[in-house]
């Protein structure tokens, strides 16, 4: 029987061509360095040919490596035989989040209050806005505020703050908070994978201004939100999480608006969480997500 101890977890993910033996290969050698896994979730991409493994395991007895580093050094023949992309991390570690946000606080209050509670397995390093109004809220959490205002001729200079930005707190993530500003290119190319967006689900139907006052218009039945990884194709990246709530005749515009902020919040919470907890995997244009 295996004891219950304070013994930490770790976490390996992995991504790799799909073929036999991969899935016993890990777990045998899990098994020869005693350890025990708690959760194993798989999945075979039979369309792309792609396996996507996630297994959170604990140690037990005396052969199980003394250090993350002799963990990592002692699986790596294995990655390299079958050509895996894997990570494998301790459970404890919390990644590094720099948020975005304009001036809509719905979805940055949600974050804040689930890190503060200790809801949100992750560092909030800072919030970052290219205007002065969600300050206040920020700091009253205890976090650095960082006004970053931008206009069409200094929004170069803007990002190479965000960039510096982003160094300067060694962030893993870039999550937009309803930052109601397009990244360039350039910046979009050195966050891949690593940026996070939410948006309505109106999208492509009612683009641009005042999205609730046509949707409204036209009577809509289902109010959305989608969380997805930024890419160049502006709100089509590979989608993490979405959600909807039904709506009726007697819905008004304003009713829209408070319904779309509240699924907004928490799909963004969702997209969060899961992609902190390694749990969220790139598959081309779509994503594999373990919940």
């Amino acid at each position: 029987m295996i004891s219950a101890t304070d013994q930490p977890s770790y976490i390996l993910t992995l991504s790799c061509l799909d073929r036999i033996g991969i899935v016993a290969a890990v777990s045998g050698h899990l098994a020869s360095i005693g350890g025990f896994i708690l959760d194993s979730q798989q999945y075979a991409d039979l369309e792309a040919g792609r396996f996507f493994l996630r297994v959170e395991f604990k140690a037990t007895g005396d052969a199980f490596p003394e250090t993350l580093e002799e963990l990592r050094a002692g699986f790596a023949p294995i990655a390299a035989e079958f050509d895996l992309t894997w990570e494998l991390q301790s459970s404890a570690h919390r990644p590094k989040l720099l948020i975005a946000a304009s001036k809509s606080s719905h979805c940055l209050n949600d974050l804040l209050h689930r890190w503060q509670t200790g809801n949100l397995p992750v560092d909030i390093v800072g919030v970052v806005s290219n205007h002065p109004d969600l300050r206040k809220l920020t700091e009253w959490h205890g976090i650095a505020y960082h006004h970053l205002p931008v206009g069409a001729a200094d929004r170069p200079q803007q990002e190479e703050k965000l960039i510096a930005l982003l160094r300067e707190t060694d962030a893993d993530y870039l999550v937009l908070a309803r930052y109601m500003q397009v990244l360039s290119p350039r910046v979009v190319d050195q966050l891949a994978g690593r940026c996070i967006n939410i948006h309505h689900s109106f999208l492509p139907s009612f683009k641009g201004a005042q999205p609730y006052r046509r949707a409204h218009e036209r009577g809509v039945k289902l109010i959305g939100a989608t969380a997805h990884f930024v890419t160049g194709e502006l709100d089509e990246g590979p989608i993490i999480e979405q959600d909807v709530e039904r709506v009726d005749h007697r819905s008004t515009e304003k009713d829209l608006i408070r319904i779309g902020r509240d699924v907004e919040a928490r799909v963004l919470a969702r997209a969060v969480r899961w992609t902190a907890e390694r749990r969220v995997f790139l598959n081309g244009i779509r994503t594999v997500v373990f919940r």
